[in-house]
């Protein structure tokens, strides 16, 4: 088995909708960004009874949850990418070695490795045969003949033995997520391609539910901006994984019945990925802004200090390297300037030392990496807040920033731009916007919003009044319930306003 269930007994009279979330390498293990935002959509709707259907690395994650569960999350199910075979009780299975794939399955696999038209429901059967096996399918005759065929028409050129098992390595991942048995629900709800797409769709398959698709970042677009900056794949091979992620992009749109994203530009990169247009809503960000109301200020000793802030994860996608060598440049002019990095730093330790080892060898003073905060209990004493993502979609920490009142300096990714200067608005621009990895436009930027406080103060109270135009909790709730409602009545199923009913007891309303 590829899955373990964190189960909590629910009872329900009415026939209700059940959504699943299905979400990649996020909520509930790490904090933040789209977790947030999951936990945020649970929260919100009471009414809905929703299960995870949680994709991690491998058992190592199992259960590490830094969330406290929503009463109407009820059941949790976790898929490893990196996995084992698992005997159960014993029995022998039945080896792929000896019982080959039938002639549909063979060229339908080997129409999905060509990245042809595949028929995907004859995938999807396959991998659920009872005793089927990925290491003996990986290892066996039918694969190799199949990777022989597409090194034959396509890479020839290259090492047969290095291609074979890169192609191994990619499909690994791929076949241990075929092989899930997804839970029942009448709305599968991907917070993103990729797997998360295979496994909506694959349920749309086996249990005839709907499928919705709602991507933060572009998938492909981050996968391929990751591969291309990796070190561990080179040449023709980082060519080989974007093709990968492109196919299991396409799967997840046409089989969409509605795909949503937060902003134009990521509409037209969906359609240029190949999601039919008539599909896509465009549904912004949105976060509670009373929330973030009268936040504690600096304290009178805090007074001498010019506070930049940054609320992230510590790993390589939030660059913050550049960002704390930008601050050490800056820092030269701005002598009272003081750098808050706010956020985990556990995800990846590695990355996370090399930053600590980064602000010892530069010297620099007046860096604070404080770990996992609550963001209230800082966001009030910072002047400013950064980022310096290399990918992004639309970042909820800049719209924290802007409820609590703050300018951000941000790079030019995902929808920065238009949260930073707006969209005809008249707010006027609320934050500085420069190049990704540009060390000395940065420095600049922040030597810019430190010495001038009345610049500071117009730029924060434009952003705040964006964020309460158009990207607040209840907007972004007005939205999904119409989107879930409407799901909800194209499968006939009851739907109420109250609390999702416990073992004969509403929870707790959530807002």
């Amino acid at each position: 088995m590829i899955t373990d269930s964190y189960l909590r007994q629910r009872g329900n009279e009415q026939k209700l909708m059940k959504v699943c979330i299905v979400a990649e390498g996020c909520y509930p293990y790490v904090v933040g960004g789209v977790s947030g935002w999951i936990n945020s959509l649970i929260r919100s709707f009471p009414n809905i009874e929703f299960i995870l259907l949680a994709i991690v690395a491998d058992r190592s994650c199992r259960g590490k949850f830094v969330y406290e569960l929503p009463e109407n999350l009820t059941q949790v199910y976790e898929v490893y990418l990196d996995d084992c075979e698992w005997e159960s009780g014993g029995r022998k299975r039945r080896s792929l070695r000896k019982s080959h794939l039938s002639h549909k399955e063979y060229e339908e696999l080997l129409n999905m490795v060509l990245n042809r038209k595949t028929d995907w429901g004859v995938i999807f059967d396959l991998f659920h045969k009872k005793y089927l096996s990925v290491d003996d399918l990986l290892m066996g005759e039918d694969f190799f003949k199949i990777a022989r065929e597409c090194y034959n028409r396509n890479y020839s050129n290259i090492n047969f033995s290095d291609f074979l098992w890169t192609l191994r390595s990619i499909y690994l991942p791929m076949f241990w997520t075929l092989r899930m048995d997804v839970p029942k629900a009448d709305l599968y709800h991907c917070v993103a391609t990729g797997y998360a797409g295979i496994l909506g769709s694959m349920a749309k398959h086996f249990h005839g539910s709907s499928l919705l698709i709602s991507e933060h970042g572009i998938y492909t677009r981050e996968r391929e901006e990751e591969l291309i900056k990796a070190s561990w794949v080179r040449g023709v091979y980082k060519n080989i994984w974007i093709e990968q992620f492109k196919k299991m992009s396409l799967l997840a749109y046409e089989n969409a019945d509605m795909v949503t994203c937060l902003y134009d530009h990521a509409r037209k990169l969906q359609i240029e990925l190949g999601c039919p247009a008539e599909k896509i809503r465009v549904t912004p960000n949105g976060i509670n802004v009373e929330a973030l109301a009268g936040l504690p200020g600096k304290t009178e000793e805090e007074q001498q200090f010019i506070n930049a802030g940054a609320v992230l994860r510590v790993t390589p996608i939030k660059d913050v390297k550049t960002m704390i060598q930008a601050f050490a440049f800056a820092k030269k002019r701005v002598k009272n300037m003081k750098l808050w990095i706010m956020g985990p730093a556990d995800e990846d330790e590695k990355y996370a030392k090399e930053c600590y080892d980064l602000v010892e060898s530069l010297g620099v003073k007046d860096v604070e990496f404080t770990g996992r905060v609550n963001v209230r209990d800082y966001l009030g004493k910072m002047d400013f807040t950064l980022l310096t993502s290399i990918s992004e979609g639309q970042p909820l920490t800049i719209l924290e920033s802007y409820a609590a009142h703050k300018p951000v300096i941000t790079t030019d990714v995902g929808n920065c731009r238009e949260l930073i200067y707006g969209n005809e608005d008249g707010f006027g621009d609320a934050g500085i916007l420069t190049h990704i990895m540009n060390i000395e436009e940065i420095a600049h930027a922040m030597v810019n919003m430190s010495i001038n406080e009345e610049n500071r103060k117009r730029m924060g109270e434009a952003g705040y009044k964006r964020v309460n135009a158009f990207y607040r909790i209840d907007q972004m709730k007005d939205v999904y319930r119409e989107i879930y409602k409407g799901f909800s009545d194209s499968q006939n199923l009851s739907w109420t306003e109250e609390s999702f009913k416990i073992n004969g007891h509403y929870s707790n309303p959530r807002k």
